[in-house]
């Protein structure tokens, strides 16, 4: 039996997200469908390891986003969050 967590903190799709928004996304704002918890997607856990990317719930586990990119083509799926809230970025 493994005590080591079998994921990583949002922080570790930072990359993946950053490609598809073109911004910083671990300091954007949600809140779960399943037990209403706000976080932002730094705080989720991040699932790595298949064909694409999950991000759960910290407080329930629920499915909060999966995103899948193939050579040509991504697929985003974020129907586990209310809402997505980001931060403007500041123009100079």
């Amino acid at each position: 039996m493994s005590l080591t967590p079998d994921f990583l903190d949002g922080n570790a799709a930072a990359g993946e997200l950053e490609s598809l928004f073109g911004t910083d996304m671990t300091m954007a704002s949600g809140r779960c469908r399943g037990c209403s918890e706000q976080m932002v997607l730094a705080q989720t856990h991040a699932y790595l390891g298949g064909p694409g990317m999950v991000l759960r719930c910290p407080g329930c586990d629920s499915v909060l986003l999966r995103l899948v990119r193939s050579p040509t083509q991504m697929w985003l799926d974020a129907g586990g969050l209310a809402y997505v809230r980001m931060p403007v970025p500041v123009q100079t």
